[in-house]
C-alpha cells in the first residue's frame, strides 16, 4: 500500500510538472470598447469623440432612459452628449434636446455637478456667457476637483471679458490637470495674451500627442486657425488638409481649407470648399466668409445670396437658443445698415463684453459716422491694458481706419502696416483696402534732425 501510495504521488508530481511545461492558454484579452464607451471616455477626458460614436452613445443613453427614468447620470451624459453634437454640427435644433435632458437630471437629482457642467457646456455653445459662468461656478461649488469644468468656465469669463478670471482659473485647471485637453486650452489663452510662440508650441505638442483620430483632427484644425491668423497660408493649408484626412468629420477644417486657398489665389477651389463646408456645417460665419470672397470677385449676386442664407442660419440657430448676433452686426456693418449694426452690438456688449464684440461694436460706430466713440471701442479690442492682447489682423485695421477718419494718419499707418503685417491676407475683400489706404497716406513725413 505505501509503495502504491508513494508511486501515485510520484505520477502527480511528475504529471504537474509536465502541466506546467505545457504551453498554457492566455486568458482572453478584455472585450475592445464599444463605440458608446469610447465617446463618453473622450468626453470625460474632454476631447472630442468622433461624430459616429458619439450618435452610438445617444442612442444608447436614450434606450437606458427609457427603462431607468430616474438615472440623473445618465441623464446628464445624454445632455453633454447632445450638446457635443450640436457644437460639432452648427445645429442649434440640438440643444433645446440637450437642455431638457439636463434639467431633467437636475430634477431628480438637484445640484449634480455633472448636469451643472453640462449646462456651462450650453450655455457656452449657445454663446450666452454670462449664464455659462453662473451655471460654471454652481457646478465648481458642487465638485470641485472636476477639471473639465475649469475649462468651460475659462470659455466663459474670457466671454464675458473677464480676462484676470480666465487667467487665474487657467492656474487651477494646470493644478488639477495636465493633459492634452489641458493644453489646448492653455494654447488659447496664450493665444489671446499675445504669447504666440508659447501658443503654437503648445497646440503642437496636444497635436503630437493625440491617438484618437477625432481629437487629433480637433487639435490640427486649431493648429491650422493659429497658423493662418499669423499669415502661413501654406502651413494652415497643410494643416487644415491634414485635419480632414485624420477626421473627414472635422467639418471647420474645410473652413479653414476655403480661407487659405482663397489666399493663395486658388479662387475656384476656394469657392468649392466653401460650400462643402456649409453644406455640412450651416454657419452664418462661413456664409459671410463666402458671401465676401464673391463681393471680392465682383459677383454681386452669389454675394447676395449668402448674405440671405447667413440671415437664415441666424435665425436658425436663434430658434436653438443661439446668440449669432455678433456675426450679424459684423454683417449689417460692411453690407448692410450700419445704425442697426450699432444697436444690434451695443445690446451685445451690454450682455458680453468681450475683445470680438468691443471690435465688432467700434467698427459699427465707424461705418455708422461716430468716429470718435468708435476709437473707444478699437482701443479696447487692440490695447493690453484692457485685454485686447491677442493680435489680430482685422482689428488692426479696423482701428486703423477709424483713426484715418479722425485724421491722425500717423496712428492709422501705424495699425494698417500691423495688420498687413499680421496676415496679409486676412479678408478677401478688406486686405486690399488696407494696402490703398497706406498707400494714399505715402510714406511718414521725415523728422527734422535737431542742430547742434
Amino acid at each position: 500500500m505505501g509503495v502504491l501510495l508513494g508511486l501515485f504521488v510520484g505520477a502527480v508530481a511528475v504529471g504537474g510538472l509536465l502541466w506546467l511545461e505545457r504551453p498554457q492558454p492566455r486568458p482572453a484579452p478584455p472585450p475592445a470598447p464599444g463605440p458608446a464607451e469610447v465617446a463618453l471616455a473622450a468626453m470625460r477626458a474632454g476631447v472630442p469623440p468622433a461624430l459616429r460614436d458619439l450618435a452610438v452613445l445617444i442612442g444608447e443613453r436614450e434606450r437606458h432612459l427609457r427603462a431607468h427614468p430616474r438615472d440623473a447620470r445618465a441623464w446628464a451624459v445624454l445632455g453633454t452628449a447632445y450638446v457635443e453634437r450640436g457644437r460639432r454640427t452648427a445645429d442649434a435644433a440640438h440643444y433645446p434636446t440637450a437642455e431638457r435632458a439636463l434639467r431633467t437630471s437636475l430634477k431628480v437629482r438637484p445640484g449634480n455637478a455633472g448636469a451643472l457642467e453640462g449646462m456651462t457646456a450650453l450655455a457656452n455653445a449657445r454663446r450666452d456667457f454670462r449664464a455659462a459662468r453662473t451655471w460654471g461656478e454652481a457646478a465648481v461649488k458642487a465638485d470641485g476637483r472636476r477639471w473639465t469644468t475649469q475649462s468651460l468656465l475659462i470659455e466663459a469669463y474670457t466671454g464675458v471679458g473677464d480676462y484676470k478670471a480666465a487667467r487665474s482659473t487657467l492656474e487651477r485647471l494646470q493644478k488639477l490637470h495636465s493633459g492634452r485637453a489641458v493644453m489646448v486650452r492653455s494654447a488659447a489663452v496664450y493665444w489671446d495674451r499675445g504669447w504666440r510662440e508659447d501658443a503654437v508650441a503648445t497646440l503642437a505638442d496636444a497635436a503630437a500627442g493625440a491617438e484618437a483620430p477625432a481629437e487629433r483632427a480637433a487639435w490640427l484644425e486649431r493648429a491650422g486657425q493659429l497658423a493662418w491668423e499669423r499669415g502661413d497660408r501654406e502651413v494652415a493649408l497643410r494643416y487644415f488638409e491634414a485635419a480632414v484626412r485624420a477626421d473627414p468629420d472635422q467639418r471647420s477644417a474645410k473652413a479653414g481649407q476655403a480661407r487659405a486657398l482663397a489666399a493663395l489665389g486658388r479662387t475656384d477651389e476656394a469657392l468649392s470648399a466653401y460650400r462643402l463646408a456649409l453644406a455640412e456645417r450651416p454657419s452664418p460665419q462661413y456664409a459671410l466668409e463666402l458671401g465676401e470672397l464673391y463681393e471680392a470677385l465682383g459677383l454681386e449676386q452669389p454675394a447676395r445670396a449668402q448674405y440671405d442664407l447667413l440671415h437664415a442660419h441666424v435665425r436658425s440657430a436663434a430658434a436653438g437658443g443661439v446668440d449669432e448676433e455678433l456675426v450679424r452686426g459684423r454683417y449689417e456693418a460692411d453690407h448692410g445698415d450700419p445704425e442697426e449694426a450699432v444697436r444690434l452690438l451695443r445690446d451685445e456688449w451690454r450682455k458680453q463684453p468681450g475683445i470680438a464684440v468691443a471690435d465688432a461694436l467700434g467698427w459699427a460706430l465707424h461705418r455708422a459716422g461716430e468716429n470718435e466713440e468708435a476709437l473707444e471701442y478699437a482701443v479696447r479690442a487692440t490695447d493690453k491694458e484692457h485685454g485686447g492682447g491677442v493680435r489680430s489682423a482685422l482689428y488692426a485695421y479696423h482701428r486703423g481706419m477709424i483713426e484715418n477718419s479722425l485724421g491722425l494718419p500717423g496712428p492709422a499707418r501705424r495699425h494698417l502696416e500691423e495688420a498687413l503685417r499680421i496676415n496679409p491676407y486676412f479678408s478677401p475683400l478688406f486686405a486690399p483696402l488696407a494696402r490703398e489706404k497706406l498707400q494714399a497716406l505715402g510714406e511718414p513725413p521725415e523728422v527734422p534732425v535737431p542742430a547742434a
